[in-house]
């Protein structure tokens, strides 16, 4: 009886035993034990998801894709919405769609990869990889590092033409791509962060250099294959893959409430930085591969330290800023959070991964700039980390004012577009300041001296969680956010400069917008005057005219030509060039009038009255100040 008592007692420990390790087990995995970094249960993770995004697709977002992967297995796998709201075919698990720039964490990868055998040394000046004189453009002689290119602090400006195309015909190899945008560099290495989608391709030139295959061609088979990621391609023309193309979702703009126009699928010849195609699924097999399990190498590499030093803080602007990670950006979630965001032309993505936690969140739409779900539903997911109270903080109004982005045209009638685009800083209350940019508003509070977390405002600013002010003997030298820095104002562009310029741009366009019709009033009056006795000054006033109607080309010319890069700023510099071109022209046939008219002033004398004199003289200041706007704006090149 003692015997059988033990036996039983013993039988009964094995099975609770048995069944504390599965349940152990389930935890471990991610199973309904599980929670997301920011605590949602996994078993209501789907319910969680579900009534987060109805509130948003069919309504302002049209299509998502959504995995989310926990201790190396899938926990949600979901689409939500439209891959083409045509003809109703709905978001799938096997729908493709462009990852934006979540495309340059393949490039990083594969530097990695290579500087782990040898090929590549971070910290040695890129320009030893490059064909010579490869580079043209370069202001500083100080080196160009591999880290530089992933910092995004190489000096580049921002080029804004040659980018991204609307059809694959116009898609030229990598290396043509390079040289046909290479950008100039305006600023010290090392020395300001300004996002560089160049900078991205031409480390994959390198890689392409170095390991002796086409960029895609070694992403495919070092990555993908490596990964089994069977349904995604290294390349924005999918046309060379039939069997993705098949399942690819259109994508879209956001035309108001419930309202989608459908937009154009993104081609690039510099395809490294965001031309990647490919399932969420298989999205969420990249990001696996950077959290292994302890003890397990991760497929992507053959030395576990290679990964230790890819996720390792390699950029930041401050102690407690996230920064970059060899390409990763950090996100200040509940536990250290690494991704990238992405946007082509009509898709916008993110993807976000929680070492700490071996949990990945990918997330896809079809939608450009969407935002409400790609960041929205990703703070929802990875949480947001607490910020210790600090004390004796500075006054918010120090870092009050104006600042443009550092990422931005350095040359050319682009160098308009940052200064249209401010961002604006003012103190809201004690400790918090209103951020505004682009018609988005955001509440950012400081926790820590000059170092601000956002506390409301638009989604959109979700891509920037914090933000960190340089300030320097009372002075803000950046505002740091994220991905860019942003800078004060040149005394050459101070506000009051942009003000008047502005003014006078209003006055100059009212002006030739207005005045043909008035000479055309003007000319029909004057066909009921005699006829018989020529009109006093009528050479000169024929003169006027033609000064006139040329700076009302000229205006109309340069309003086509803005409208034409707002409603698409993907545009080939061949596109716009032709405009450029017409600018000379009639500037040209401009001065030609203005010689004309004061050869005709001056054999006349100028013998009229004073009212005569100022209306002659008003169509020559005002084109003037036309020439003056083009000249100061670069819409000369």
């Amino acid at each position: 009886m003692l015997r059988r008592g033990f036996t039983l007692v013993f039988s009964i420990l094995l099975l609770l035993s048995g069944s504390i390790t599965a349940f152990a087990a389930e935890i471990g995995s991610g199973g309904a034990g599980g929670a997301t970094p920011s605590g949602i249960p996994l078993a209501g993770l789907e319910a969680f998801v579900d009534d987060y995004v109805k509130e948003y697709i069919g309504q302002q977002s049209v299509g998502a894709s959504i995995v989310m992967v926990k201790n190396g297995q899938v926990v949600l796998s979901k689409g939500y919405g439209y891959a083409d709201v045509e003809q109703q075919i709905p978001v799938s698990p096997d729908t493709v769609m462009e990852w934006g720039s979540i495309s340059k964490l393949a490039v990083w990868t594969s530097v990695m990869q290579l500087e782990e055998q040898g090929e590549i040394d971070l910290n040695v000046d890129i320009r030893s990889y490059l064909p010579e004189n490869f580079l043209t453009k370069l202001k500083y002689d100080d080196p160009i590092t591999m880290l530089n290119l992933m910092n995004h602090n190489a000096g580049f400006e921002e080029y804004m033409f040659d980018m991204a195309y609307q059809s694959p015909e116009e898609v030229r190899s990598l290396e043509e791509g390079l040289q046909l945008a290479q950008p100039s560099q305006i600023y010290r290495p090392g020395e300001v962060v300004a996002y560089s989608n160049y900078g991205n391709s031409l480390a994959a030139y390198i890689v392409e250099r170095i390991s002796g295959q086409p960029y895609h061609e070694y992403v495919q088979q070092h990555i993908f294959d490596t990964l089994g990621m069977r349904d995604s391609i290294a390349h924005s023309v999918v046309e060379d893959r039939p069997e993705l193309l098949e399942h690819k979702a259109k994508g879209y703009f956001f035309d108001g409430e419930g309202s989608f126009t459908l937009g154009s699928w993104n081609y690039m010849s510099m395809y490294p930085n965001g031309g990647n195609n490919g399932t969420a699924e298989d999205l969420a097999k990249f990001a696996r591969a950077f959290m292994p399990a302890a003890g397990e190498q991760s497929p992507l590499f053959k030395k576990p330290e290679t990964l230790g030093t890819m996720l390792t803080q390699s950029y930041a602007s401050a102690e407690g800023m996230p920064g970059i990670a060899h390409g990763f950006w950090e996100y200040p979630g509940m536990h250290r959070t690494l991704g990238h965001g992405g946007n082509t032309i009509a898709f916008a993505t993110n993807l976000q991964i929680v070492p700490e936690d071996r949990f990945a969140l990918v997330i896809m739409t079809n939608q450009a700039s969407e935002s409400k779900i790609v960041h929205g539903l990703a703070k929802a997911i990875v949480g947001t980390r607490e910020q210790a109270d600090a004390v004796d903080l500075p006054d918010t109004s120090e870092v009050q004012g104006e600042f443009m982005a550092a990422r931005r045209p350095g040359h050319g009638f682009m160098t308009l577009f940052p200064y249209l685009t401010l961002m604006k800083l003012e103190p809201q209350g004690v400790d918090q300041l209103q951020v505004s940019l682009a018609g988005m508003t955001g509440s950012y509070k400081q926790v820590q001296p000059y170092l601000y977390e956002k506390v409301s405002g638009d989604s959109a600013l979700d891509a920037w969680p914090m933000l960190h002010a340089k300030v320097s003997n009372g002075k803000v030298e950046a505002i740091s956010v994220y991905t860019t820095d942003y800078l004060p104002l040149p005394a050459s562009k101070s506000m009051p400069v942009l003000l008047l310029s502005a003014a006078l741009a209003v006055l100059v366009i009212v002006y030739f917008i207005i005045a043909p019709l008035v000479l055309l009033v003007k000319a029909i009056l004057n066909k009921r005057r005699t006829r018989t006795r020529p009109a006093p000054r009528a050479f000169s006033r024929k003169l006027e005219a033609g000064l006139t109607l040329t700076g009302t080309g000229i205006v109309v010319n340069n309003l086509v030509l803005a409208l034409r890069m707002l409603s698409n700023n993907e545009r080939a510099y061949d596109e716009v060039y032709p405009q450029i071109l017409v600018n000379y022209a009639l500037t040209g046939l401009a001065v030609l009038f203005l010689a004309a008219l004061l050869l005709s002033w001056m054999k006349n004398r100028f013998a009229s009255t004073a009212r005569v004199k100022w209306l002659a003289i008003l169509p020559v200041a005002m084109m003037v100040v036309l020439v003056g706007q083009l000249v100061l704006w670069q819409f000369y090149s």
